[in-house]
């Protein structure tokens, strides 16, 4: 017996979809007015074994797939087609899958077996019931307390590993290698390539939707970004941190935990980019044996923010220099925006563990920075903390929304590797756990307490659920219909 007359299932079964094989199946038979008896006679099969392939519960074999194509005068080709027959065909495809999902069993609901007489409106209404309920479970919205306890969370496992993430440096290196990189700040030839290598276009538009940073066009295989910066984000870093979903093999995000560690990964992606493990790290461990170790050295040699120098300073100070460190983002008020350590710091924090949010002693560098003589040089300092004394520096990157102040900070011991350590600023704080600036000074509080009424100003994101979608806060119909306008582009 040949082998193509094998009793053996269909070698492509695993690439075949048994429902829509046996939709097709029944809709050849039927336009052909044929019944199972008489189907089943021309192929010596009983209509029972057939009605199991019209229902999806059997894998076709070979032998029996050549018949079934003959009897019915269609190529082997036609009955293994992916495509529908036909739009009710299609419904009835999407609501057998739909009863598959556990989502849909979890409601406890008999399966549904659709007859000829189920018109095809009710079936789309089922469909568009079933759509909805997926979509709002596919939503990683959160509480204000939820969006804490996974910031917490995050930055626990980030402590633990010294904020270095050996699988995102290597796909960071296999994407540099890829393009030729050798040394220095990264071309945006180098970038371009990148890009490429992803199997994507670049496009920059002036209509990009106010509530995200780009969008990527998965149809088109094309990235949208502004030309201009957004906050302290260049176009090129932006770019790089998009592209970092694809090369770390994202999908869309389950929840908002994991929404926040793709952020995470893709950020950390974007900066062993621009500021390269295989360059940055021998840089690093020479300045330090010089004693002069800098965060603004690397932003100069790597042509990265000041932010992006100091944060990716904290992913190789432990593992490649054997220090501790800490690195925090503040307004002008003292509210943290991000923080790590993994030196003792103690931040202020809330019940969760979370410290975005709160407020830092108004002693520290971060605040201290914003009222010395020129606010935009760097400011070094050392301040004495319940813990221990810690040396930092503290640089506030200007921004023509609001102006932050970026901290790095090393234990006192720590300070001997680095340059500024000379500096006379030394402040005291009782912080967070003292009453160090809590309270105001007694003798102000002597003289206004119960005579301020002030009015403050209202922090709605505190008291409401974060944005909901499936990507928090980004409004998915403008960015549909920005898709849609620039769909046509050649």
């Amino acid at each position: 017996m040949a082998y193509f007359e094998t009793e053996e299932p269909l070698a492509l079964t695993n690439d075949l979809d048994l429902v829509t094989f046996g939709q097709r199946l029944r809709h050849l038979r039927r336009t052909r007015g044929l019944t199972l008896a008489e189907l089943g006679e021309k192929v010596g099969r009983a209509p029972s074994q057939l009605s199991l392939l019209e229902n999806g519960r059997r894998e076709p074999k070979l032998s029996l797939l050549k018949s079934l194509a003959l009897a019915l005068g269609v190529g082997v080709e036609e009955l293994l087609s992916r495509q529908a027959p036909s739009r009710r065909a299609q419904l009835e495809i999407a609501l057998e899958e739909a009863q598959r999902d556990p989502l849909y069993t979890s409601l406890g609901l008999p399966h549904l077996k659709v007859g000829k007489r189920v018109p095809n409106d009710v079936l789309e209404h089922l469909l568009g019931l079933y759509t909805e309920l997926k979509r709002r479970q596919l939503k990683p919205t959160a509480t204000p307390e939820e969006a804490r306890r996974a910031n917490a969370e995050l930055r626990r496992r980030m402590r633990e590993r010294g904020n270095y993430f050996a699988s995102i440096e290597k796909a960071a290196a296999e994407t540099l290698e890829t393009v030729g990189y050798q040394a220095g700040a990264l071309s945006q030839g180098l970038i371009l390539s990148i890009v490429t290598h992803c199997g994507f276009t670049l496009r920059y538009v002036p209509d990009l939707p106010r509530s995200v940073r780009s969008v990527t066009d998965m149809r088109n295989r094309r990235i949208y970004l502004k030309r201009e910066s957004l906050g302290m984000h260049t176009p090129r870093t932006i770019l790089l941190q998009t592209l970092g979903h694809f090369v770390l093999g994202h999908s869309q995000p389950r929840d908002f935990a994991d929404f926040l560690r793709q952020r995470v990964e893709a950020n950390y992606f974007a900066a062993a980019v621009l500021v390269p493990e295989k360059t940055a790290a021998p840089y690093l461990q020479k300045a330090k044996a010089d004693r002069d170790l800098s965060v603004e050295d690397l932003r100069d040699v790597y042509s990265v923010s000041y932010e992006m120098a100091a944060h990716r300073f904290t992913n190789l100070a432990t593992r490649y220099l054997d220090l501790v460190n800490h690195f925090v983002r503040n307004d002008e008020t003292g509210i943290i925006y991000k923080a790590y350590e993994n030196d003792g710091l103690i931040f202020p924090a809330d019940g969760t563990g979370a410290i975005e949010g709160q407020r830092m002693c108004r002693y520290w560098a971060g605040r201290q920075v914003f009222s010395s003589p020129d606010r935009y040089s760097l400011y070094y300092q050392y301040t004495d903390k319940p813990n221990g004394t810690h040396f930092c520096v503290a640089h506030v990157d200007p921004s023509r929304e609001r102006n932050f102040a970026i901290t790095l900070g090393v234990p006192y011991a720590e300070s001997r590797w680095f340059r500024g350590r000379e500096t006379t600023m030394r402040a005291s704080s009782q912080c967070p756990t003292g009453e160090c600036c809590v309270r105001p000074p007694a003798d102000l509080a002597a003289r206004w307490e119960g005579m301020a009424w002030p009015s403050a100003r209202a922090h709605s994101h505190v008291l409401a659920a974060l944005p909901p979608g499936t990507f928090p806060g980004v409004d998915e119909t403008d960015v549909y219909a920005f898709l849609e306008a620039h769909s046509t582009e050649a």
